[in-house]
């Protein structure tokens, strides 16, 4: 037989109740050690500073931007830090409508009327220049088949931005350094305004007759004539720049540029100018002798007279 071992036959032997305690013996407290860790708030000290002069220095950029652009009157500073801001924000709009050249040349034209004119006379130019691209656009296909649709799917280049807004350049040039003084520079800021109410009248008449046009006619001699045609006209197109005029003209007096009186007299000088504008083309352009006057050239005339004829309306009926 196996041997028992002896532990088998050890009996428990009883704890006087003297040594029992409540806990087990196995788990006998021992003094608690709370293990501080002290932590470096800061274990690099300069980072911080270095973030809160980083913060506080772009606040002080922002800040001094926003007064400059709000200095009054527009300096050349505020002029061109405003423009920057406007394009780079609206640059999906100007590709479709510019070319990347024209855009340059948008950008010369914007920042010299926003020192000549400030915003008021900004959101007038940009106004004219989403309503001309918008109606441009319009029936682009139709107009394509038909071989009457601007190049470039209506993207225009330097030439089309110079002959658009050379007009309102000089008044703003003159405006710019007070010829004339005090007296002239509301003459100068009225032709600024006719000059763009004219061609942006121009754009739409042209362009709206071109898709909708039921019937044109030569201005000359009131003979049917196909669309797009040097010169003629029809209902739809002339009622259509008709009515931009006149919502150009009430930008302008909204924002201030003109009165309500010489908002009526860029609408009326608008219309002559391009009634003035319709006879040249269909008279001269592309005649012989005549090859210079281009669409670009064309258009410089018809907003000239759109700025000379306000300005001696005001001057000869409307003086104060």
């Amino acid at each position: 037989m196996m041997a028992v071992s002896p532990l088998l036959h050890m009996q428990a032997i009883p704890i006087p109740p003297q040594l029992q305690s409540h806990h087990s013996p196995l788990s006998t407290t021992f003094p608690k050690r709370t293990l501080i860790l002290h932590r470096n708030p800061n274990p690099n000290p300069s980072r911080p500073a270095k973030m809160v002069a980083h913060a506080a220095s772009v606040r002080s950029a922002v800040s001094e931007a926003v007064k400059l652009i709000q200095s009054s009157p527009p300096t050349w500073q505020s002029a061109l830090l405003s423009n920057l801001i406007i394009f780079v924000l609206g640059s999906p709009i100007l590709v479709s409508g510019l070319s990347l050249s024209g855009i340059a040349s948008a950008f010369l034209l914007g920042t010299l009327t926003w020192r000549a004119f400030g915003s008021s006379g900004f959101l007038l130019v940009a106004t004219y220049f989403i309503i001309g691209t918008a109606v441009t656009k319009v029936k682009m296909a139709q107009k394509e088949a038909q071989g009457v649709a601007e190049k470039r799917k209506g993207r225009r280049g330097p030439g089309s931005v110079i002959g658009s807004s050379a007009a309102g350049c000089v008044c703003g040039f003159l405006s710019i350094f007070g010829v004339g003084g005090v007296a002239f520079s509301q003459l100068w800021k009225l032709g600024f305004v006719a000059s763009f109410c004219t061609k942006l009248s121009d754009t739409v008449s042209s362009e709206i007759g071109k898709a909708y046009g039921k019937t044109t006619y030569l201005i000359t001699s009131l003979k049917v004539v196909p669309r797009g045609t040097e010169g003629a006209v029809s209902i739809e197109g002339t009622i259509a720049g008709l009515l931009a005029s006149i919502l150009l003209a009430f930008v302008g007096c909204f924002m201030g540029e003109i009165s309500a009186a010489k908002a009526i007299i860029c609408v009326i000088a608008s219309q002559i100018a391009n009634v003035g504008e319709s006879i040249i083309g269909a008279a001269l352009q592309e005649k012989e002798g005549f090859r210079w006057l281009d669409n670009n050239a064309v258009n410089i005339i018809n907003i000239s007279m759109g700025s000379i004829i306000a300005i001696l309306i005001q001057q000869a009926v409307f003086r104060n």
